[in-house]
């Protein structure tokens, strides 16, 4: 049972803080068992599934942009499985700076 929870020391001193850090942990636990019960499949295959997903940043003389990979049809179905709409493929579109103005601070 040990090896699925993955339990590590907590290094909290209060007590709200402990008892928020192991709510925190039971629900991201259910969350995960709701996932493969929902999908038919073990986390770490979800997981790897998604992980396949990335997002890249693009910049040139028409501005920037970031766009998503193509989702490989495991990913697809995954998200279909999981009630989950597929990211957007286009997510962010920035125009190209004004020349002779200050350019903007880059995002957080």
């Amino acid at each position: 049972m040990k090896s699925v929870l993955d339990l590590r020391p907590v290094y909290h001193r209060l007590e709200e803080r402990i008892r928020a850090h192991v709510l925190l942990c039971w629900l991201a636990l259910l969350l995960v068992r709701i996932a493969e019960n929902q999908a038919g499949q073990t986390w770490p295959a979800m997981r790897r599934e998604l992980d396949r997903i990335h997002l890249g940043t693009f910049t040139g003389p028409a501005g920037t942009f970031q766009q998503r990979t193509e989702l490989a049809r495991p990913a697809r179905d995954l998200l279909a499985k999981l009630s989950i709409d597929p990211p957007r493929k286009i997510r962010e579109l920035t125009p190209p700076p004004d020349p002779g103005s200050t350019p903007p601070a880059p995002p957080l």
